[in-house]
């Protein structure tokens, strides 16, 4: 599968939004409203994975060469994933909503 199929349009498994594709030039793998994503990939893009449970995102981190990161946790197998947020595209990924549910936790 090409890097250009990758980034597609899809429905969120989890929350059902409809999700666009990325136009700033990076690839969409996860929703940008609940921020939930698919175990799809055993390594980066490879979507190898036998898995494909839902990935709950469960923190954010921020990395220097990266920047901000969700990481995600499969539901699933409980496999452990980082994923860049989305900016400066259409369908920005929500995280204020996202650290606000989750200050009182």
């Amino acid at each position: 599968m090409s890097r250009i199929t990758e980034n597609t349009a899809f429905q969120c498994e989890n929350c059902h939004a409809q999700v666009e594709s990325l136009t700033n030039g990076s690839f969409r793998n996860h929703c940008p409203s609940c921020l939930y994503s698919k175990h799809l990939d055993n390594l980066p893009g490879d979507r190898l994975s036998n898995c494909q449970g839902l990935m709950k995102p469960i923190r954010l981190d921020y990395s220097g060469k990266k920047g901000y990161q969700v990481v995600h946790e499969c539901v699933a197998c409980g496999k452990i994933q980082r994923n860049k947020i989305a900016v400066n595209s259409i369908q920005e990924d929500d995280v204020i909503t996202f650290m606000a549910s989750n200050m009182h936790r």
